[in-house]
């Protein structure tokens, strides 16, 4: 997207969204810095000079830092006394140097780069928070900062250095060292030294000022834009694990009661509660769904003379149901009023198992751990996390300390521990979605559907056996990762900073983890699709049969018919004709609406798959669709 074509999102540190930051990451926004706030930027830049022209001892301006907190910087450099000192080579006062070696000195990451989403989000997130103007950070720095992002000078930052504070010191030391003309950087999809990007952007390096170089590298970016990009996938990913659930649902002809409002009234977890109404409104309209146990057959190995029509003759399948003889119904009767003497595929119990009935209650968790993330998060996107904090117009101030403040908002605690929630959460809604999808192949407890969802006529077909398999190495992977992070804590700068909460690597470990999540659902939903086109078909089948009218064509799908009682026979005929009436009575089956149209969507691109075949690359398109979102877009 050219530059010209994208919209500018203003920054003021107070207003600044997770879509916005999600906007700017995939370079569909350039940013701007509110004028009224750049003021006030300038006016702490400007006291802090002062402070330092005074001589006030000021942490991080005029003192070492983290364990070297208690060396003042002096007037002139000692080292030019040593043995081969050369003043004339010193560019620069004590001050400036000890910001540019902060940056210098902490750029060693190591790994791959993070991605230029991540880089783009942390830029943004950075100078939101230095506009605050608590930082001491002049505006013309920060606008160079600013102009990093809006040319699409991307700084190449290894993805693992950081234990979450002070802040993400070493990543976002890689951040600034760009600006200093050194490091490296992506320029138009190059990756190239910092400097020569600088160059081709048309931009100057920038030689920092007092406190500017703890103003960039002390805060929580790296954690928190991984965390936003993490959680605007699982936004989308939720929403498409309710749909999974929905489509696999309607291929079980299951049950819709434990979905109803009224029900989650009585346990309003706000989660579930949202859960419960989706899956309501992806359902809504099928005729699958609740539909009578006696209604529905079960699938029955194809043989060349299972069908007497030649019309009928070109399913992929045969169908059947069990009667259940009036010398088995004693103490039922209850029962069989309701209900026709036919098993097909429904088993007759009034409850799915839990991976379908307890679909509200755990999705529902996973949305409140992804909310609680949300809040944290809205919060830290427009807070200062630099230390020390700097309050020019402190009221009764009656010394330094009370106006240049060192505090602890660099800790990256609160994130590490939404993003452990987060964590957690993650394989269980992999968990139950693999749950769902092995209910689908494995006929014991698929109600009916081909074992394995493939005709096998001839005991050479494996159908959708591996998918499973591959599904439940991805949930094994997600379990072993989700140990938090944030409950070892390793001590750093000699113990002075000795606790800290590596939440950066819980980001990161959530905004891996969701790829692994977006596969297992897309096998599901994959393996869901081939069981509803073969639900919907033997219900089809079995209603196209019912509507010609010939009772003894549907008696010929009923196993165990009682041919040598005629008193038996005759009811047996009886109960067939009120099959075949309740059968042909009935639209053409079909699931939900959210169902069909994601149902529609996958059949584009993947077919029905009638025997073996080749399944690379229809898990690749499954996987990508998901991945896109487009499943889910506008549902």
């Amino acid at each position: 997207m050219n530059a010209e074509t994208r919209h500018v999102i203003l920054l003021n540190g107070t207003h600044l969204t997770r879509h916005q930051v999600a906007v700017i990451a995939r370079g569909e926004a350039l940013i701007g810095l509110a004028p009224d706030q750049l003021k006030r930027v300038q006016r702490t830049a400007d006291f802090l000079a002062a402070q330092v022209q005074r001589g006030e001892p000021i942490y991080g301006v005029n003192t070492g830092f983290g364990s070297n907190a208690d060396k003042l910087l002096g007037a002139h450099r000692a080292r030019d006394e040593l043995p081969g000192g050369n003043p004339e080579q010193r560019d620069g006062t004590l001050m400036e140097e000890l910001q540019h070696n902060l940056i210098i000195t902490h750029a060693v990451c190591v790994g791959k780069p993070l991605a230029p989403e991540v880089v783009r989000a942390m830029l943004a997130i950075r100078v939101n928070t230095l506009m605050r103007g608590h930082s001491g950070i002049r505006v013309s720095t920060l606008q160079a900062l600013a102009e990093l992002l809006n040319h699409d000078v991307i700084p190449v930052i290894p993805e693992k250095g950081s234990v979450g504070a002070s802040g993400d010191l070493a990543p976002l030391s890689h951040l600034a060292i760009v600006l200093l003309g050194q490091g490296e950087a992506f320029y138009q999809g190059s990756r190239m030294p910092g400097g020569e990007a600088l160059k081709r952007a048309g931009l100057v390096p920038v030689r920092l000022s007092f406190k500017e170089g703890l103003a960039l590298n002390n805060g929580t970016a790296q954690m928190l834009a991984t965390a936003v990009m993490a959680l605007e996938r699982l936004e989308t990913l939720l929403a498409t694990a309710d749909l999974a659930a929905a489509m696999t649902l309607d291929a079980f002809a299951g049950r819709t009661s434990a979905f109803k409002a009224a029900v989650h009234a009585l346990r309003p977890h706000p989660g579930q509660v949202e859960t419960a109404t989706n899956l309501r409104r992806l359902l809504q309209g099928s005729n699958l769904a609740d539909i009578p146990y006696h209604l529905v057959p079960r699938f029955r190995t194809w043989l060349a003379n299972s069908w007497s029509d030649p019309i009928d003759q070109a399913h992929r399948f045969d169908i059947c149901w069990d009667y259940v003889p009036p010398s088995q119904r004693h103490g039922k009767q209850a029962f069989y009023m309701r209900f026709l003497p036919f098993k097909g595929g429904k088993k007759h119990q009034p409850q799915d198992s839990y991976s379908l009935r307890c679909i509200p209650q755990v999705h529902g968790a996973v949305r409140d751990a992804l909310m609680q993330a949300q809040r944290v998060i809205d919060i830290e996107l427009n807070a200062v996390t630099d230390n020390p904090l700097i309050f020019p117009d402190a009221e009764n101030a009656k010394v330094i300390e009370d106006q240049v403040i060192s505090a602890g908002h660099f800790h990256g605690m609160p994130l590490a521990l939404v993003m452990s929630y987060v964590k957690a959460a993650i394989p269980v809604l992999a968990s139950i979605s693999e749950r769902r999808l092995n209910k689908l192949v494995d006929p014991a407890t698929n109600d009916g559907l081909p074992a394995f969802l493939i005709g096998n006529e001839d005991a050479t077909d494996s159908g959708f056996m591996i998918v499973q398999y591959t599904a439940a190495a991805l949930v094994n992977d997600l379990a072993t990762r989700a140990h938090p992070a944030s409950v070892y804590s390793i001590p750093t700068s000699a113990n002075a900073e000795d606790h800290v909460s590596m939440g950066t690597n819980e980001a990161r470990h959530v905004l891996e983890m969701t790829e692994d999540l977006s596969h297992v659902l897309a096998l599901e939903l994959y393996t869901a699709a081939q069981a509803l086109e073969y639900r919907q078909d033997m219900l089809n089948a079995a209603r196209t049969l019912a509507a010609r009218g010939d009772w003894q064509a549907l008696a010929a799908k009923v196993s165990d018919a009682p041919l040598a009682d005629h008193a038996q026979h005759a009811q047996f005929q009886t109960e067939v004709n009120s099959l075949m009436s309740a059968l042909a009575a009935e639209g053409e089956f079909h699931a939900g609406e959210g169902v069909r149209a994601a149902f529609s969507t996958i059949r584009k691109s993947i077919e029905f798959m009638s025997r073996d075949r080749a399944m690379d690359r229809d898990v690749q398109w499954i996987c990508e669709l998901v991945a896109s979102g487009v499943l889910v877009q506008g549902r």
